[in-house]
């Protein structure tokens, strides 16, 4: 029965819709972390400038992503947004902008604790030395801060990428839907199909994140040392 129930991964385009609707996650995962590391760096940077209204704003705007659960997020920008605002996207695209504005606000918050970090006679060296404000940022500030924030931003990408689970609750066939799909198609027939199929996504799942994971850790390690 575990050997006929294994084989409905190869029966029929099961296998290659499953590697589809990876592809699916994977992309909007990937799109999302452009846009929002883009759009964390500019606020990340405005962050850390002294005027207190704007880092109030960019502060409520961080909270309110960190606090809404990120399926709260989907459904607002899936069901609320295009219908208050006309907005007639696709679901992966709504999904794109719901995602990159949650990575925005959380590199935003990454950015400003490594520039922060950034040890205060660097940069009072580089203005001794008759670099403006942009000078210094570019040439001192934001090549350390990079560093600074590589493991952070690592683990931000896994997080986005586990995340990605949730899409199938907005209707966009990622791998989790299809699936599910095929699942429910050979349950009666092959009940323990469902062991196999999920025992697949989890592994796919786990050869993109656990790298990840690691790599980070080594880096953390060696800015510790």
């Amino acid at each position: 029965m575990a050997h006929s129930a294994i084989n409905v991964l190869f029966t029929g385009n099961n296998f290659s819709r499953i590697l589809q609707g990876l592809w699916t996650s994977v992309w909007i995962a990937g799109v999302s972390l452009i846009i929002g590391l883009i759009l964390g760096t500019l606020l990340g940077m405005l962050r850390t400038l002294p005027n207190k209204i704007m880092r109030f704003i960019l502060r409520l705007y961080l909270e309110f992503f960190r606090i809404v659960p990120t399926i709260v997020l989907l459904f607002l920008f899936y069901y609320i947004l295009p219908r208050t605002f006309h907005i007639n996207w696709p679901a992966s695209w709504m999904a794109v902008l719901a995602f990159s504005l949650w990575v925005a606000a959380e590199f935003s918050d990454i950015v400003r604790g490594a520039l922060e970090s950034v040890p205060l006679v660097q940069k009072e060296s580089g203005l001794a030395l008759g670099l403006s404000r942009v000078q210094l940022l570019r040439y001192v500030l934001l090549p350390q801060a990079v560093q600074l924030e590589l493991p952070a931003t690592i683990n931000l990408a896994t997080r986005v990428i586990k995340t990605t689970s949730l899409l199938m609750m907005i209707s966009i066939m990622d791998v989790i839907a299809i699936g599910q799909q095929i699942i429910e198609a050979n349950n009666q027939k092959y009940p323990t199909a469902v062991f196999w199929i999920y025992g697949l996504i989890f592994f796919l799942y786990f050869i993109i994140d656990y790298p990840l994971s690691k790599w980070s850790k080594r880096l953390a390690a060696k800015q510790n040392r």
